[in-house]
């Protein structure tokens, strides 16, 4: 999927010029945690969040340190603290370093950008125009929409243990080697030996994921790697 699959078109937005507090309550208006600010070309500039918000003087949260780290931080950056903490305008307490993407980003892109920056939001962005926003709920409601679409279901238990298989051998996190699959009636039985015990649900939710498996019985043996101590797979298990 990408940005243009899920992004938010019809998208709020606040001049450079706007007050804060204006920007405050389109925010809480609209139940949304973050504007685009653009300018009057159109062009993004900026954006305002609530985290522009929480060292505020009027609410009496502005940063206060000691003396002596704010001798270390030097008047630069109390400075900048000063403008966040007593602006009254947007342009005086926006994020101006906006990172964007453009309409075919694949939401890959859009999470590990989300995930390095950490932000909740990327401006997409057309022949630098703002026309739409991700957000982390657009990412949830994607998953929402393809989370209940079932994968196609194997023909036969010997398709269904080439389907595992397949999947195991994909993993960095397991050694197909050690591991042997055996399926009838569409009931996945796992045998072999691990050296993670996090292996094991890693193991079973792989399995629940492929289309046809009704049930998965767990016989694997976990060996602890430094001691060699053996610990039985266990007992009494409802196929699940």
């Amino acid at each position: 999927m990408k940005a243009a699959d899920v992004m938010t078109d019809k998208v709020l937005s606040v001049g450079p010029g706007a007050s804060v507090a204006q920007a405050a309550r389109l925010m809480l208006d609209n139940n949304i945690s973050g504007l685009p600010v653009v300018d009057g070309q159109g062009r993004l500039v900026g954006i305002v969040s609530e985290g522009d918000f929480l060292r505020r003087a009027e609410t009496g949260t502005e940063r206060r340190r000691p003396h002596w780290l704010e001798f270390l931080l030097g008047p630069g950056r109390l400075a900048d603290e000063y403008v966040r903490a007593h602006g009254r305008k947007v342009e005086e307490v926006m994020t101006r370093d906006v990172a964007s993407v453009a309409e075919d980003a694949p939401l890959d892109e859009i999470v590990r950008l989300m995930e390095r920056r950490r932000i909740k939001r990327v401006p997409i962005m057309r022949e630098g125009k703002l026309v739409g926003i991700v957000t982390r709920a657009n990412l949830l409601r994607a998953l929402a929409s393809v989370a209940a679409e079932l994968p196609p279901a194997a023909s036969s238990d010997a398709e269904l243990r080439r389907l595992v298989l397949a999947e195991l051998g994909k993993q960095p996190w397991s050694s197909q080697s050690d591991i042997n699959v055996v399926v009838r009636d569409g009931i996945v039985q796992l045998w072999g030996v691990i050296t993670n015990e996090r292996e094991r649900e890693a193991l079973r939710v792989m399995v629940e994921n492929i289309g046809g498996v009704k049930g998965v019985k767990d016989n694997l043996i976990w060996v602890e790697p430094m001691s060699g101590f053996v610990i039985p797979p266990p007992e009494d298990q409802p196929e699940r």
